[in-house]
């Protein structure tokens, strides 16, 4: 027994050896493993950091362009807006980052996946028994695999452009319709939908067909290096179409100009970013059946319409209900008692238009637009004094963020871009296209609307217009929406320059081409355009407040007066707490009902809540007229007189009549005008 145990107890130490060996390895394997681990805290440290300069870069670049901004408007300097203030910062910046920075990663490597015939959203690689998660960020030509960026703090400054769409966007759309000034708005209103409907349709088509015409010659001398569809030319079209004329518009309002130019381009600016972004949509939606999907096929095209008609009309109930359902709320919960929550309501419920339009599959920028058109006329009633100055300053004030930072992207994005295509060709003809096609959209729509308008829309105020169809914000988000094929990133490349030129040079020129056509400027918002031999007229007489009413009331849309009446009556008592009691308006069989919606303010209040952007708007039966022994109404109808009548006495009204005179702002008291008046002829405008 003692040989044997012998002969093993050499390998105790042998096996004590190995399991020295193999704690060993465990704690070499540990420490390697504790090793990665710290170099991904280092990693994900890192990634923070750069994320933080990052976002700390852009505060910083508004910071910059407030500043340059108080200079400007305290040396009176108009020939750049804060818009191009923002570009240029932009643009610095950018070469800063793009030169003045290292490169600091080179880790990318390619990899072969030629059995896969489409790219994986998701992407889950093996390294070594670990498995790393990866996410597709686009394609690459395979002329530029070595030339992928490596600058991670580049890659950090270039934003996903849903980021421009979801969070950017809706409070520059929806400030837009809750400041609108509703009076010379719809004093316009006909003229407005058909430079923003038909214009912008008309312009996209002139525009896409002359690109296409351009892409032609670029095939034929060569300079063409990948696919560019008749389809990508409207879509390029639709794009450039959306116009931005915040410089003009900012300028403008600084100076007073005439208030139905600044309504017509204001209004035209607003639904036109709305119609572009609808008609992109469709012309993206459109897709003949066959082999060859880029040619023109009817049943297509129809197909096309109906869902333009349809995401259009869909957005636009959708942030009209959206803003119902808020007035509602505000109505009937004592949350003005608390302005904090009341505000915070109001603004959760207007950013969530746009995303709920959107998760629905129509068209947020339509939504939230039309959402705050509603508010403003709704919901603005029932809040209370506190939380109205809270929305009104705090949907300015994002408004006002999210445009400079957006054109602060744009300087930076013209270097930290990294699928730039620039074609001289196309750049110049999409230059001459833009021109006509504004051109083709602006002179003879304003022909045609001459022939109904009381007001005629001026030469000077046609050419001004023309000239103030920039581009801007809305252009360069729908064209860097979608920059994965060649003609897309080359149309992105082209809007950018596009909106550079037409911000700087033609924002710039609007105080000397004010000037040069001799446009009125240091106007009254409520003051009227001077009367003409062919306009209204005040001959006599004390009157002057109720001629201006009357005037508004001639020229106001007749789209608007159609349902103005209704929307008195019975949306807004149902909806605020102005307007006459539904228990008036509604029929006796309904009095229930009525006394359940009416607002106890509505009987308590005297004098109903005043909207002094509302265009005071009378029926025709109203208007009484005296000229020598004649009395003319505006149905019309005349008949004797004597000289010594005027239009003091009390005249008949309406329980509604008398409601809308205080809804409106007009006056607590009758409209009275001593002495002769001649109100004729009693046309509309479109």
């Amino acid at each position: 027994m003692a040989e044997p145990l012998r002969r093993r107890l050499p390998l105790l130490p042998l096996l004590l050896l190995a399991a020295g060996g193999l704690r060993a390895a465990e704690r070499s394997g540990g420490s390697s493993s504790a090793m990665e681990e710290l170099a991904t805290e280092k990693e994900a440290e890192e990634s923070h950091r750069q994320d933080s300069v990052s976002l700390l870069t852009f505060i910083l670049l508004l910071t910059l362009t407030i500043l340059t901004i108080w200079l400007f408007k305290h040396r009176r300097v108009r020939f750049l807006h804060e818009t191009g203030l923002a570009m240029i910062y932009g643009l610095i910046v950018g070469v800063i980052l793009r030169y003045g920075t290292p490169s600091t990663s080179g880790h990318d490597k390619p990899f072969s996946c030629s059995q896969e015939d489409r790219p994986f959203t998701t992407l889950l690689v093996n390294v070594s028994g670990k498995f790393f998660e990866y996410t597709l960020k686009g394609e690459i030509s395979p002329g530029k695999i070595h030339n992928v960026e490596q600058n991670d703090m580049l890659r950090k400054v270039t934003f996903d452009p849903e980021v421009f769409f979801n969070i950017l966007l809706p409070p520059i759309i929806f400030h837009a319709g809750y400041s609108l000034k509703k009076r010379h708005f719809f004093r316009n209103l006909g003229s407005i939908l058909a430079y923003a409907f038909l214009g912008t349709a008309v312009s996209c088509f002139i525009i896409g067909n002359l690109m296409y015409g351009v892409v032609k010659l670029m095939k034929l001398v060569g300079q063409l290096s990948d696919k560019f569809y008749y389809t990508d030319c409207l879509l390029f079209g639709a794009i450039i179409s959306a116009t931005d004329p915040v410089t003009v518009l900012a300028i403008f309002n600084e100076l007073h100009a005439d208030v139905d130019l600044y309504a017509l381009l204001f209004g035209e600016s607003v639904l036109n970013d709305a119609v572009a972004i609808v008609l992109s949509s469709s012309i993206v939606a459109y897709q003949p059946t066959g082999e060859n999907t880029h040619a023109f096929d009817a049943a297509a095209f129809f197909k096309s319409v109906g869902v333009f008609l349809g995401i259009f009309s869909g957005s636009f109930m959708m942030g009209a209900v959206t803003g119902v359902v808020t007035a509602l709320v505000t109505k009937f919960t004592k949350l003005h008692c608390f302005p904090l929550l009341e505000t915070a309501l109001f603004f959760l419920m207007s950013w969530s238009t746009f995303l709920l339009a959107e998760a629905c599959g129509f068209t947020g920028v339509v939504a939230v637009l039309f959402c705050g058109i509603t508010q403003a006329h709704y919901t603005y009633n029932n809040l209370s004094v506190e939380s109205r100055s809270r929305t009104k300053q705090l949907f300015e004030v994002l408004h006002f963020l999210a445009e400079n930072f957006i054109f602060s992207y744009m300087g930076l994005a013209l270097f930290t871009f990294q699928k730039h295509i620039f074609s001289p060709v196309f750049i110049i003809g999409a230059f001459v296209a833009i021109f006509l096609g504004r051109a083709a959209h602006i002179y003879p729509l304003s022909f045609l609307l001459n022939l109904g308008r009381r007001h005629k829309i001026s030469w000077s105020f046609q050419h001004m217009m023309m000239f103030s169809g920039l581009r801007g914000a809305m252009a360069f988000a729908l064209a860097i929406r979608d920059t994965a094929t060649y003609s897309h990133q080359m149309m992105f490349s082209t809007t950018l320059l596009i909106v550079f030129f037409t911000v700087w040079i033609v924002g710039g020129g609007t105080t000397p081409m004010l000037s040069w056509l001799n446009i009125r400027v240091g106007v009254d918002p409520d003051q009227d355009p001077p009367p003409t031999n062919d306009s209204f007229q005040v001959l006599q007489g004390d009157g002057q407040d109720s001629a201006r009413r009357n005037r508004t009331k001639q020229e106001s849309a007749w789209l608007f007066r159609l349902w103005y009446s209704f929307d008195h009556n019975y949306l807004k008592p149902i909806l605020t707490h102005s307007g006459p009691p539904l228990t008036t308006t509604l029929p006796s069989w309904c009095g229930l009902i009525a006394r359940c919606l009416t607002s106890p303010q509505v009987y308590d209040n005297q004098e109903q809540l005043r909207e002094e952007d509302s265009d005071f708007i009378l029926n025709d039966g109203d208007l009484t007229v005296t000229y020598g022994d004649t009395t003319i109404t505006a149905n019309g109808s005349s008949g004797p007189h004597t000289a010594t009548t005027n239009l003091d006495s009390r005249r008949t009204k309406s329980s509604s009549e008398e409601a809308l005179e205080h809804d409106l702002g007009a006056a607590d008291h009758e409209v009275t005008s001593r002495g002769t008046r001649l109100v004729f002829p009693l046309e509309y405008n479109a």
